[in-house]
Order: C-alpha cells, then sequence, then structure tokens
C-alpha cells in the first residue's frame, strides 16, 4: 500500500471528483446497477443524505482523490440499525494497490465505534466467466477480506442487453447481544476516530 495515500472524511465539494471515478463503473461494468451517470448536483444530495447517519471516506494521494468508500442504510427499517450496506469506489488506475482495501478497514473501525455489528455488500455477479463488464474481482476482494456469501439473486439486473445475478456477502463485526446500545451516528462518534484512526 502507498505509504502517501490518506483518509479523510468527503466533503461536498468532492462529488465532482468522485463522480469522475464513478463514471466508468456506470458506463463501462456491472459492479453498479446503475445505468444513467447522476448530475453532480444528484450526487452531492445523496452525499448529504448518506452523512445525516453514516461515514463518507476518501481515499487521497498528493492531494487527488483516487477511491472512496461509505456506508448506507442496509433496508432502512428500525430493527436493521445494526447492520449497514457497504460500497467502495477506486480509480481504475488505481486499483490493487492496497487503496479498496485500506477503505474498508476504515470502514470497519468506523462501524464498530458506531456499534454496528454487520457489514452487508450487494455485488453483481457474471454468468459467463468471460463476461465483458463484469468478473467476480468484487466478490473475491470481499471474501479475502472476510466476508462471505448468504444470498444469491437470479436474473435480477438487466444492463448492456444481459441479464445478471447479484449476491449479498455479509461480515460480522461483533457477538450480538441479548439488549445491544443503540448505534451512534457517524457524526457522534467523529472526533473518536480522527485521534483513533487518524481519519481526517
Amino acid at each position: 500500500m502507498d505509504k502517501q495515500v490518506t483518509l479523510r472524511v468527503a466533503r461536498l465539494s468532492d462529488a465532482s471528483r468522485l463522480l469522475d471515478i464513478y463514471t466508468p463503473y456506470i458506463k463501462d461494468t456491472v459492479i453498479t446497477f446503475e445505468c444513467s451517470v447522476p448530475s453532480v448536483e444528484e450526487f452531492q444530495q445523496r452525499m448529504v443524505n448518506i452523512q445525516k447517519k453514516y461515514p463518507y471516506i476518501v481515499a487521497e494521494r498528493s492531494q487527488q482523490i483516487v477511491g472512496y468508500a461509505y456506508l448506507s442504510s442496509f433496508v432502512g427499517r428500525d430493527a436493521y440499525d445494526w447492520a449497514a450496506e457497504t460500497s467502495i469506489y477506486v480509480d481504475p488506475a488505481d486499483r490493487h494497490g492496497g487503496i479498496g482495501g485500506r477503505l474498508y478497514q476504515a470502514i470497519e473501525d468506523i462501524s464498530r465505534v458506531m456499534g454496528i455489528l454487520n457489514l452487508n455488500a450487494c455485488i453483481g455477479y457474471p454468468k459467463s466467466p468471460d463476461d465483458p463488464h463484469l468478473n467476480t474481482n468484487s466478490a473475491d476482494f470481499h471474501h479475502h477480506l472476510g466476508y462471505r456469501l448468504v444470498g444469491k439473486f437470479h436474473d435480477c439486473g438487466y444492463k448492456f442487453g444481459h441479464w445478471y445475478d447479484m449476491i449479498w456477502m455479509e461480515k460480522m463485526l461483533g457477538d450480538h447481544p441479548a439488549n445491544p446500545a443503540p448505534v451512534k451516528s457517524f457524526n457522534d462518534v467523529r472526533s473518536v476516530i480522527a485521534v483513533k484512526y487518524n481519519i481526517k
């Protein structure tokens, strides 16, 4: 991992750069099931909604963002509060350099401080090994980080003229007590995160 890469909390002013990273995933892959590139304004609003409760972290090298990761609500019902969905995107030019693993480690550390117990990843999955738009790299990446497959939905996404499957993978971050403490918002623990994990 490049030691010159640092992590910090995303700002709304980062939206254009984050969208630049995200756009190739929309246009060229099925890593995201989104088919149309959102406007910068829509992307900013998504960031605002996420940051009301959850972390949104960017990785920088030489003051240039090279990747980002965030948590979001899993399903959205109160009983799911101790679970969260993960998302991560790394600049294609910087993939396989350890940035994804470092971002995910930060997300896991923050989740533990918040009191989140389950991390869930929704991942597009190819139906053939020679698919030009999707491979198993994302599933393999999550497996390497300790996620396990818990479900598969068949032919649930249509993109580039083909049907795609989707899998759910999960990682448990701790025990599940009979009376869990309420989950804290990221803003409530941000000062702790900054000191403990050096995320500005």
